[in-house]
């Protein structure tokens, strides 16, 4: 036994505490905590060619099938219908993904080189799975760190953007009620997975396999006959991907491996690519109020981020503490849902150019 390993125990130990004490998204931080005190027991024949974890890696990670099928529960959790009645959420999706280009230009001034940047600058979206898309195809050798940063934050939503919201809002721009918006009807909740596939498909062919999973997932939610087809996405395949993703990521966390400088600076440009995500959200709401007659609350900008519904979540809780009669969760539920997109096509974009 080495200190790093008694380093990585304590690691392990502190994601525990997140997801045990705090409640930050214990379905992933127990098995990634857990993983990581497994996988630096010494000797111990688990991350081996062949041996338990490495199969899980090898055949979840490496061969790009968990996030996938992730992507898959995760449509078919999804409602599309805020940000089809509100479609301009959409750009306060877009929004969102500003941090991702920040760290990305942030990391090559560090040193990085353009694949691990970009694989760097997308944990900004605060989406787990794309991240581990993007790096293994991009750069499989910083996969652990930039892994563990993305559902690191993404756990951390309710204590990083709070103060972020509140630095960036008057009290007055808290307290602003949206209007309840339109009845979305059944054939464009249909419509739209096929629309949404076709066009990000054709322009950004290089995330096919996430989005049109993605799509597949919430065509389940909106088709009657399948309903068993959905509770299977929605619970059973998603929880085991779920045990199998967690088990991944941990292993990659042997402290040979990562007790170095690199992953420091990337949990550092990580925090700023989702602080700026965060607040380029609120800013563009601000900014697009300047011209709106039906005022946008701002807080709904910082759920621009991937992290669905939390986010979302986060909202609700920041503008139910100055105004217990506001109800902000489902109009910010579309730049949520926007945010997922927008930061696949980012990562699309990204493979498309450097891959």
């Amino acid at each position: 036994m080495t200190v790093g390993h008694v380093v990585m125990w304590l690691i392990a130990f502190f994601f525990l505490y997140l997801a045990i004490k705090k409640d930050f998204e214990p379905l992933l931080l127990v098995p990634i905590g857990f993983s990581i005190f497994l996988v630096n027991m010494p000797m111990a024949p688990l991350t081996g060619k062949g041996q338990l974890i490495e199969i899980f890696y090898h055949y979840g990670l490496e061969w790009e099938v968990v996030p996938c099928l992730i992507f898959l529960g995760i449509g078919a959790l999804t409602d599309f219908g805020p940000m089809i009645a509100n479609p301009k959420t959409l750009i306060l999706g877009a929004a969102g993904q500003m941090g991702v280009y920040i760290a990305f230009f942030g990391a090559i001034l560090f040193g990085f080189d353009i694949k691990e940047a970009a694989s760097i600058g997308i944990i900004g979206g605060a989406d787990g799975p794309t991240t581990i898309y993007l790096t293994q195809s991009l750069a499989p050798q910083i996969l652990g760190a930039t892994a563990v940063a993305a559902y690191s934050y993404m756990s951390m939503v309710p204590l990083i953007q709070p103060p972020i919201m509140r630095l960036l809002t008057t009290e007055r721009e808290r307290k602003i009620r949206m209007k309840q918006f339109r009845p979305v009807s059944k054939t464009e909740r249909l419509v739209f997975p096929f629309l949404a596939t076709a066009l990000i498909c054709l322009l950004v062919p290089a995330i096919a396999p996430l989005v049109g999973l993605f799509m597949i997932g919430n065509l389940f939610r909106e088709v009657k006959g399948v309903g068993r087809l959905l509770k299977t996405s929605q619970e059973e395949l998603l929880n085991i991907v779920t045990i199998f993703l967690g088990l991944s990521i941990g292993s990659t966390m042997q402290a040979e491996n990562f007790l170095n400088p690199q992953p420091i600076f990337i949990f550092f440009l990580g925090l700023v690519a989702f602080a700026a995500s965060s607040a380029s959200g609120i800013l563009l709401a601000k900014l697009m109020n300047l011209f709106l007659k039906e005022k946008i609350n701002p807080l709904i900008g910082s759920a621009g981020v991937s992290a669905v519904p939390m986010a979302a979540r986060v909202s609700q809780k920041v503008a139910h503490e100055y105004d217990p009669k506001n109800y902000l969760l489902m109009h910010a539920m579309g730049p949520n849902v926007a945010g997922v997109i927008g930061t696949a096509i980012a990562a699309g974009m990204f493979m498309s150019m450097l891959e």
